[in-house]
């Protein structure tokens, strides 16, 4: 997502700045100055953030499974603190920091907004738990006067998902052939472009110390398997696996991963969060910000395109 909002910024015509880790490069965007750092890193920030109008907070430690939990919060949690903090002593003008989805509570019935409860208690797994932290934090600089945004995007799909993230997972495992079954859950997919744009939007519009969800489509699995069947011109899965077979399947793989450090399959944490249909409203966002996403499907196929010409699929 960071990729597409420099890309936003840069074809807007700003100057833009990207906080690089020592082992990452930029790629396919010409024209961004970099500075390497890390977010755990506060001395990086502050070399990052000086002289910047416009503050975009986008990296995460993004993951449903970690051998070392604790560096999530110290990247989510603490990096979010040592960020705001650099660009309130830069004297930023606006900054958009980037939460989840999955901090916005989601009813029983219907889609999530940002005024749907939500506690700590509700979240699953140390991604969540950290990112609700995160945005905790956030909400405690703009409750002093710092001017940030929060943005919550749902599940971003597109291009340039080099990781992959866990949404794009999805698509390279149908395209590998390696999800010959599936669960009965939901997701809310937009396109990561539209997101970039969302920031931008939220930067030049959006009220300080609010919550924006930047979603599109509410989808079940079942569904968004279906699409990419029907955009690939292959066959779906069409075994639906009972929540508890995919518990056991998970809880065994999981409990396997931290004996021998390996990565499990299907990730315990993940399979937790398969209960809850994530389905969000971009209502305010649309209201407030003038966001307007496009349907998922040109993203889906820029995401299939891009996994295959990437060497993904092999």
């Amino acid at each position: 997502m960071g990729w597409h909002v420099a890309r936003e910024l840069l074809a807007r015509g700003h100057r833009v700045r990207a906080l690089v880790r020592p082992a990452s490069r930029v790629r396919e965007l010409e024209g961004v100055e970099t500075v390497s750092g890390d977010l755990r890193d506060a001395a990086s920030l502050e070399r990052a953030a000086e002289g910047c109008g416009l503050v975009f907070h986008v990296a995460a430690d993004y993951r449903l499974w970690a051998p070392r939990p604790e560096e999530m919060y110290q990247s989510n949690v603490e990096g979010t603190r040592n960020l705001l903090a650099a660009a309130e002593r830069a004297g930023a003008e606006r900054i958009v920091y980037t939460s989840t989805v999955g901090c916005i509570g989601i009813p029983k019935q219907g889609a999530g907004d940002e005024d749907q409860p939500v506690s700590l208690a509700e979240m699953t797994g140390p991604y969540k738990r950290s990112k609700f932290l995160a945005e905790r934090v956030a909400l405690e600089f703009a409750a002093r006067g710092l001017p940030v945004v929060i943005v919550n995007p749902t599940a971003p799909v597109g291009d340039h998902d080099v990781k992959p993230t866990p949404t794009g997972k999805i698509i390279l495992d149908f395209l590998r052939g390696a999800m010959p079954a599936f669960v009965d859950t939901g997701l809310n997919l937009v396109d990561v472009r539209d997101t970039a744009i969302g920031h931008v939007q939220a930067a030049e519009r959006g009220r300080a110390g609010e919550r924006y969800i930047l979603g599109c489509e509410n989808l079940t699995l079942e569904e968004i398997l279906g699409r990419l069947a029907r955009l690939a011109g292959r066959r779906a899965p069409a075994m639906r696996i009972p929540y508890a077979v995919a518990y056991g399947f998970s809880l065994c793989g999981t409990a396997w991963a931290r004996w021998t450090g390996g990565e499990p399959r299907a990730p315990l944490d993940a399979v937790r969060m398969a209960r809850k249909k994530m389905f969000a409203t971009h209502e305010k966002a649309r209201r407030e910000l003038g966001f307007d996403p496009q349907p998922v499907e040109g993203a889906l196929v820029r995401a299939m395109d891009w996994f295959r010409a990437s060497g993904y699929c092999r």
